[in-house]
């Protein structure tokens, strides 16, 4: 991956950067109803760390998550991810420089509910012009324990089955950085369990930087990193 070396790099020993936003604002309407989401993020992520993003609701986690994987443009500041400079570049740009590079997974699955579990995630592959784009999803799905599901529907599927397509999907291009928003919200508490697993297990094997949006305690836990964010601030910083 050749966009990766030209990450931002510190000294000899330490791993390139993901992510490195320096004073990133979001501010939303304008004029007196203007509002400002993120006043001021400062955030450096190694390649490879996993990170929790913590707070209460309307702390900007979300907001933040948006910003950070090009599906929302920053206000102002400088923000380099995965070897892009996002900050310069506009909403076509920024859905380019997600292409394969970025792996996304919601609490809401947003599978779409005609294809099958193999052509969800061998759809968006074979968009990006990927070889190989059928046998990389049905090895991908069955790295996820769905390699006897291919053929069904979303619909056939329980939560946990869903969510593992959608795990699939996002790392089956092999991205260099996963966001993940709340993955077990929509699940009971052990496939939940069972999906986290799963989801350090993906990244793990694939290197990539992770970083998760939760409430669980437990969760975070698993993470090297917690981040805090407070009114749209980094109000702490913890490294396990």
């Amino acid at each position: 991956m050749g966009h990766v070396t030209s990450l931002s790099t510190g000294p000899a020993d330490t791993p390139p950067s993901s992510i490195v936003a320096r004073d990133l604002r979001l501010t939303l309407g304008s004029g007196a109803s203007a509002v400002e989401i993120l006043r001021g993020i400062d955030l450096t992520v190694p390649q490879g760390q996993t990170l929790a993003l913590l707070g209460p609701s309307g702390s900007g986690k979300s907001s933040l998550m948006a910003v950070l994987s090009g599906l929302e443009r920053a206000s102002s500041g400088t923000l380099e991810v995965a070897g892009q400079d996002f900050a310069a570049l506009d909403e076509d740009a920024l859905a380019r420089a997600r292409r394969g590079r970025i792996g996304i997974v919601l609490q809401a699955f947003h599978l779409l509910p005609t294809m099958t579990a193999l052509e969800n995630v061998a759809t968006p592959l074979e968009l990006a012009g990927m070889d190989g784009a059928r046998d990389r999803a049905e090895a991908e799905l069955a790295a996820v324990g769905l390699g006897h599901r291919l053929t069904h529907y979303p619909a056939q599927l329980s939560g946990g089955e869903q969510q593992r397509v959608a795990i699939a999907r996002a790392t089956a291009p092999r991205p260099v950085l996963i966001f993940a928003d709340e993955p077990t919200g929509n699940l009971d508490a052990a496939t939940g369990e069972a999906i986290v697993e799963l989801l350090f297990a993906r990244r793990a094997e694939t290197g990539a930087t992770l970083l998760i949006i939760t409430h669980d305690a437990s969760l975070a836990e698993k993470c090297q990193r917690v981040v805090t964010l407070a009114d749209g601030h980094i109000a702490n910083d913890t490294r396990g």
